[in-house]
């Protein structure tokens, strides 16, 4: 193991700091048993730049499988094409409200310590993929929100403009190698916006262009169905929200609404996540109670890391990579 497993072992002993190497073994086993891994990634996980780490585990292969929401789809994509232009504020909690509206007349849009330039970032790519949508719908042709992404990336024409090393980005690593990757709720998002407001305009006739959650659903349970056939396949959720509660829903839809037998639960469940349980949050609750939706078995290896996934998912990656 290299320098940082070496450092959690032997700092990282109790309570959340523990909690986290015994996730990260527990990851490691998993895939050494010939498991798989599905992320899921909620909060501003790309704007946050988990790229950096995120990338490399899926070309090492650690990471099989992605639900994102369509903030961290997009982001991702932001951040590769206007890095030099986001502002970081990192005395954010001293802003006054007159303070922010200066932010957005510099059309700024802030997210904790740091800004998303609408001009260099969301237009530019809006340009870009407005053109794979109409395409599309003058072709009759429909595809899913991170395929309309995928094939921008692959036509080369933000090539020119990246500002970021590509090797930092996990949406061109998930790309390259082909991860499976759905982004429920994706119409909450820019993009979604924006792709609403084309509608409106009449530039897009037909709404339905853009593939929706019900079928990714579909295409989950697919997945869900040939990967467990020959693998286990783990949880590993960051932050809450949709990312998460959608895709860990797929194992009671296929047992008790489809009706199949033997469907086998998630085989590892980790969350990093600082939601509190007493408040009734579905995205904080403890994995246990998933084993009464039959999400999760009383045998499967399950952690909770309550802290900043900011912190702690780098680290995590770092000693799954045996950095």
């Amino acid at each position: 193991m290299g320098q940082i497993s070496d450092f959690l072992d032997r700092e990282f002993r109790h309570f959340n700091a523990a909690a986290l190497v015994d996730a990260a073994r527990a990851y490691r086993d998993h895939l050494a048993a010939g498991g798989k891994m599905l992320l899921a990634l909620g909060g501003a996980m790309s704007t946050a730049e988990l790229g950096i780490s995120l990338a490399e585990m899926i070309r090492q292969d650690k990471v099989h499988a992605i639900s994102c929401t369509g903030a961290n789809l997009e982001e991702d994509l932001f951040n590769l094409v206007a890095h030099d232009s986001y502002v970081r504020v990192p005395h954010y909690r001293e802003l006054s409200a007159t303070d922010e509206e200066a932010l957005y007349r510099r059309h700024l849009n802030r997210v904790t310590d740091t800004c998303i330039p609408e001009e260099e970032a969301m237009r530019r790519i809006e340009a870009a993929v407005l053109e794979e949508w109409i395409r599309a719908d003058q072709q009759g042709e429909r595809l899913f929100p991170h395929e309309f992404l995928w094939n921008v990336l692959r036509s080369g024409r933000l090539h020119p403009s990246f500002q970021i090393d590509p090797k930092d980005s996990w949406l061109l690593a998930a790309m390259e190698k082909e991860v499976f990757l759905i982004v429920p709720g994706w119409e909450d998002s820019t993009l979604g916006n924006m792709y609403a407001g084309h509608c409106l305009r009449g530039k897009i006739r037909d709404p339905r262009t853009v593939r929706g959650g019900i079928e990714y659903m579909m295409q989950l349970a697919k997945f869900y169905q040939q990967t467990t056939a020959r693998h286990s396949l783990g949880f590993f959720q960051i932050g809450g929200g949709i990312a998460g509660d959608f895709p860990i829903c797929v194992v009671p839809m296929l047992h008790q609404d489809m009706q199949e037998e033997n469907v086998p639960c998630w085989g590892y469940f980790c969350q990093i996540s600082d939601s509190t349980t007493s408040y009734g949050s579905y995205s904080g609750a403890a994995p246990n109670e998933k084993i009464t939706w039959g999400k999760l078995a009383s045998s499967t290896p399950k952690f909770v890391i309550e802290s900043d996934a900011t912190i702690v998912a780098p680290l995590l990656f770092a000693c799954v990579l045996g950095r």
